[in-house]
């Protein structure tokens, strides 16, 4: 704790570049106006004003408290020089000029230590918000990897120390490797949440232009892998769509949206993924005639993993693989949404741009 308070305090009296350059663009831009207005106004009257809204705002937009004092040092100096006659010279004795120092002093103090309070309150409210994240997030994990590790266990077990059929043998393996089969899946999920961090800003973020149905079909071809009879309709733009994207991350993405569909969409008989062009954005979507989602779950859908205690599917959980695929997308600067369609079913769908960000 001492040596937070410490750091704390020394980045309060620490000058950035950033802050340095902040700074004197508005020192700048404000003394080349008032210089402008000295064209029609002689006086200069406006100047103080003018300076002094200069240091409210070098206080506001830096950090610490150096550049605002420093600011409204400066600006006295600058409207005693510049502004006061007789120009160009410094004259101390005007009636005042004592005052104006502690008028910009205040500003510039109080204004810094708002900004500082702001951007505590707001740093711990982030740091809130990840512990509760994480929180959430273990929780689940912890729900989710029990129950596919008790039934392997148990299976083995029954192998192991008990006479059984040889077709018992083989439905109790089948058994051991589909459950070994989603414990891979969730592994691979909890990996691809450390390449994003908590605030969906890219860790390792390798994107490339790539052709949007090369990856449609990748995910298609692995969904396939663990469910042989399932039928999925794609659909994808007559012209080659390169999307910039992590091409192994938002084919995880996909392939979680169609697992979701086949696990949890009660009742569906069709379902597709679909690829379109919107503007300057490609719509991926991953449409059912299934169940439908639960409205309630709906606005929080992506938000955190979402209970057990939440669905009425007590052995997979929904929420983690969708929090993760929100996390990827995010970090692509995309978004993310869910819906139920008119006619029945869920339509999940993600929008990627198809110019990359430089920022």
């Amino acid at each position: 704790m001492k040596d937070k308070l410490r750091s704390e305090r020394s980045g309060r009296l620490r000058v950035t570049w950033r802050d340095a350059g902040v700074s004197a663009g508005i020192f700048a831009g404000c003394t080349a106006v008032c210089l402008l207005l000295r064209q029609s106004d002689s006086d200069g009257e406006y100047a103080s004003e003018l300076f002094l809204l200069a240091v409210f705002l070098i206080s506001r937009f830096t950090d610490g408290y150096v550049c605002g004092i420093a600011a409204s040092l400066l600006s006295v100096l600058a409207v005693n020089f510049l502004f006061t006659f007789p120009y160009f010279e410094f004259n101390f004795t005007i009636s005042g000029y004592p005052l104006t120092i502690v008028c910009m002093l205040v500003v510039s103090v109080v204004t810094s230590a708002m900004t500082t309070q702001i951007k505590r309150q707001s740093r711990l409210r982030i740091e809130a918000e990840r512990e509760k994240t994480r929180g959430n997030l273990l929780r689940a994990v912890s729900h989710d990897l029990r129950t596919p590790l008790t039934g392997i266990l148990g299976a083995s077990s029954a192998i192991a120390d008990t006479e059984l059929p040889p077709e018992a043998c083989r439905r109790l393996a089948r058994e051991i490797g589909s459950e070994a089969q989603w414990l891979i899946r969730m592994v691979e999920n909890l990996l691809s949440v450390t390449r994003v961090d908590d605030g969906g800003r890219p860790v390792r973020l390798y994107k490339q232009p790539e052709a949007a149905e090369e990856v449609v079909s990748a995910a298609v071809v692995q969904l396939q892998k663990r469910f042989p009879e399932q039928a999925v309709r794609v659909r994808v733009p007559d012209e080659l769509l390169l999307v910039p994207m992590d091409a192994m991350l938002i084919e995880q993405v996909l392939l979680n949206l169609l697992e979701n569909a086949v696990l949890h969409a009660a009742g569906a008989t069709e379902i597709q993924l679909t690829v379109t062009r919107r503007g300057g954005e490609a719509v991926f979507a991953v449409l059912d005639d299934g169940c439908g989602i639960d409205p309630q779950l709906l606005p929080r859908l992506f938000e955190k993993p979402i209970g057990r205690e939440e669905q009425g599917d007590r052995r997979r959980s929904l929420g983690i693989g969708l929090t993760v695929c929100n996390t990827i997308i995010r970090a692509h600067s995309g978004r993310m949404s869910a819906r139920n369609r008119s006619g029945g079913g869920a339509a999940v769908e993600f929008t990627l741009p198809l110019e990359e960000n430089p920022s």
